[in-house]
């Protein structure tokens, strides 16, 4: 399965749930996570996307961990089973 496919059905759950994933994009700053996760009551995540079984490159490691550090949570993706699960914790929390 490739990244793209796991990204659509990330979105398309997200939307379900009554939230919205922005593709975030920051001119300047790379190794930024690729969807900003907004939900209902300021619930908000970064959540990075990647092709089954591959990690986070060295710079998306350092700017999870410098995003972390201001407080706020960061998840990587790697299958469609993963999604459900990150979804209900950044809802719940």
């Amino acid at each position: 399965m490739r990244e793209n496919l796991i990204e659509r059905k990330f979105v398309t759950e997200v939307k379900k749930r009554g939230g919205m994933a922005v593709k975030f994009v920051s001119p300047g700053l790379d190794g930024v996570p690729d969807r900003l996760v907004l939900f209902q009551g300021g619930r908000l995540a970064f959540v990075e996307l990647k092709a089954p079984g591959k990690t986070m490159r060295p710079l998306q490691l350092r700017r999870a961990n410098q995003l972390t550090a201001l407080g706020f949570r960061v998840y990587c993706i790697d299958n469609k089973e993963m999604i459900g699960g990150v979804l209900d914790e950044i809802q719940s929390t």
